[in-house]
C-alpha cells in the first residue's frame, strides 16, 4: 500500500507539472502578441527578434504629441460613458416592465424584440435612416441605434422575473409605488446583473469603430479605434501627424503604430481587472435565477 501510495504520488506530481508546464506556455503564446508590441514601440529598429536592441521612447512621444489620438481618446470615452449609462437606463426600465404580469401584451412586445434578434433592417437602408433623422456626423449617430440590445434586455427581463414577489407585495402593503419598489428593492438586488450589462457595454463602446467609419466624415470627431485603424491598417499619413523622422533621426512608422496601439488598448486593459468580479458574480448570480 505504502509503494501504491508513493507511486501515486509520483504520478500526481508528474500530472502537475506537465499541466503547469503546457498552461505556462498556453499563457504566453496568449500574452506573446502584446509583449511583441510593447517590444516593437519601444525599439527603434524594425527586425525584432525576441526584445528590442535598444530601448526608445520616441514612438510614445510621436503619439502623445498627435492631436487625433488625444481627440480620439475624448470622443471615445465620452461615448463609453454616455452610451453605458442610457443603454443601462433603457435596457433596465424595458427589462423591469416587460417582466411583470400586468404589462399589457407583454408576451407580444417580447417576441417583437426577440425578432429584433434575428433580423436586422441592413447596412444601407440604416445609412438612409440616420442620414433622414439628421444624424449624419453626429454623436448620438454611434449611440442612438444601440441604445438598446435585445439580448441584454432578455438577460435582465428573466433575472427580474427571478425576484420574489412576495418583497414587491410587501412593499406595496408598505405604500410603494412601482418606481419606488425598482429603485429601492429590485435595482440593489440587481447591482450584480447590472454591473454585468453595464461591462459589455462599456467594452463594445469602447472597441466600436465601424457605425463611426460609417457616420462619421469629421476627423476630430472620429472614436479612438478608427484612427488606429487608419494609423495601424491604412497607414494614413493625416492621422499618423509626423513626418516620418522621429528625435533619433530613425524613419520607425511601424513603432509608431505599435505604440499607438499598446495606447488604444492598455486603459480598458487596466479597468477590466476591477471589474472583472462583478462581471463574474453577474453571471453566476445571472444562470441560477435566469
Amino acid at each position: 500500500m505504502a509503494y501504491l501510495s508513493r507511486r501515486r504520488a509520483k504520478g500526481e506530481i508528474t500530472f502537475e507539472c506537465v499541466n503547469g508546464f503546457i498552461m505556462v506556455l498556453l499563457s504566453f503564446t496568449t500574452l506573446y502578441p502584446f509583449l511583441f508590441l510593447i517590444f516593437q514601440s519601444l525599439g527603434n529598429s524594425a527586425s525584432i527578434s525576441f526584445l528590442p536592441k535598444e530601448f526608445e521612447t520616441a514612438a510614445y512621444a510621436t503619439v502623445f504629441k498627435n492631436s487625433y489620438i488625444w481627440s480620439g481618446f475624448r470622443n471615445t470615452i465620452l461615448r463609453t460613458v454616455v452610451g453605458t449609462v442610457l443603454s443601462v437606463l433603457v435596457t433596465t426600465s424595458g427589462a423591469y416592465a416587460l417582466s411583470k404580469p400586468w404589462f399589457p401584451n407583454r408576451r407580444l412586445w417580447t417576441g417583437f424584440i426577440v425578432f429584433t434578434m434575428f433580423f436586422s433592417g441592413g447596412l444601407i437602408p440604416s445609412y438612409l435612416l440616420m442620414k433622414g433623422l439628421g444624424l449624419y456626423n453626429s454623436f448620438w449617430a454611434m449611440i442612438l441605434p444601440g441604445l438598446c440590445s435585445a439580448y441584454n434586455l432578455t438577460i435582465m427581463r428573466n433575472f427580474f422575473m427571478g425576484i420574489p414577489n412576495e418583497l414587491e407585495e410587501s412593499a406595496k402593503i408598505d405604500g410603494a409605488n412601482d418606481i419606488q419598489i425598482m429603485l429601492r428593492i429590485v435595482i440593489p438586488i440587481s447591482l450584480p446583473i447590472i454591473a454585468t450589462i453595464s461591462l459589455w457595454n462599456a467594452v463594445g463602446h469602447w472597441n466600436a469603430w465601424f457605425d463611426c467609419m460609417i457616420y462619421i466624415t469629421e476627423p476630430r470627431n472620429q472614436v479612438l479605434q478608427l484612427i488606429l485603424r487608419h494609423i495601424v491598417i491604412e497607414g494614413t499619413s493625416q492621422y499618423m501627424n509626423f513626418t516620418g523622422t522621429m528625435d533619433t533621426g530613425t524613419y520607425m512608422p511601424e513603432a509608431v503604430k505599435a505604440a499607438t496601439t499598446i495606447v488604444a488598448t492598455l486603459p480598458i486593459l487596466l479597468a477590466y481587472p476591477f471589474i472583472q468580479k462583478y462581471f463574474v458574480k453577474g453571471v453566476i448570480v445571472g444562470s441560477l435565477k435566469g
